[in-house]
């Protein structure tokens, strides 16, 4: 009986060893590499902050005076291709003046976000609301419609970037990459340009542009955006 107690114990003894829940083999080292990659696209959409600030003797006549104004800019942009989803009110105020040569009048201002799809017309568009009574203007924010699209090259990038470092470290431990275990996405870390919406919360009331005759179209350089993801790639590592 004592002999049938220990036979399943040495048998559990010869046994192969559980696998390493890492998943390398007992003759493997891992190795663990952290690497980035970057990617550089042409923007191909813009979003401007736009919009009409106006004086009154009182708080009727200047909220009239701006929403016919307003419905001149609105109007304007359906020209450059630019639909009803693509404006956004982001600020409608109405308040009475109490300070400088305007005390006690009362001013209105209606600002929208414009999203423009065609940059090629951002400086006829800029011209042409402008010239329709538009005195409020900041921006603009470039993006790539297409981020994920965009950001295909930079993942490749970040993976070639780590099998690189993989295959340094083992060539300096006297080893090779045997198989890769795992690859973790670390996310993308945005460039430039800054979020339309930072942009949007900045004040606008000292940014009102005198319009008498219509101006040259301004310059206008799309540039190109940057972006960064990272990846984490485990590798295991053998003779």
């Amino acid at each position: 009986m004592r002999l049938a107690l220990f036979l399943p114990l040495a048998l559990a003894a010869c046994q192969p060893a559980a696998p390493d829940p890492r998943g390398v083999d007992r003759d493997e080292t891992l190795l663990t590499v952290s690497a980035i990659g970057r990617a550089e696209t042409r923007p191909d959409e813009g979003r401007f902050s736009l919009g009409v600030n106006t004086i009154a003797g009182s708080a009727a006549e200047a909220s009239r005076l701006n929403n016919e104004k307003m419905a001149k800019v609105t109007s304007a942009l359906t020209g450059f291709g630019i639909k009803p989803d693509d404006l956004q009110t982001s600020s409608l105020t109405l308040n009475r003046i109490d300070y400088g040569k305007d005390r006690g009048r009362f001013q209105a201002n209606n600002i929208v976000v414009v999203r423009l799809r065609n940059l090629a017309k951002a400086s006829d568009a800029i011209v042409a609301t402008t010239t329709a009574g538009a005195n409020l203007l900041s921006g603009p924010s470039l993006r790539v419609s297409d981020t994920e699209k965009a950001n295909l090259s930079a993942y490749a990038a970040a993976y070639k970037a780590a099998r690189a470092r993989a295959d340094a470290y083992a060539a300096a431990a006297g080893l090779k990459v045997d198989r890769v275990l795992a690859i973790r996405d670390g996310g993308q870390s945005p460039g430039f340009p800054v979020p339309m919406d930072a942009m949007a919360e900045e004040s606008m009331a000292g940014r009102a542009v005198a319009q008498t005759v219509a101006p040259p179209p301004p310059p206008f350089n799309p540039g190109v955006n940057s972006s960064t993801v990272s990846v984490r790639v485990d590798f295991a590592l053998s003779d």
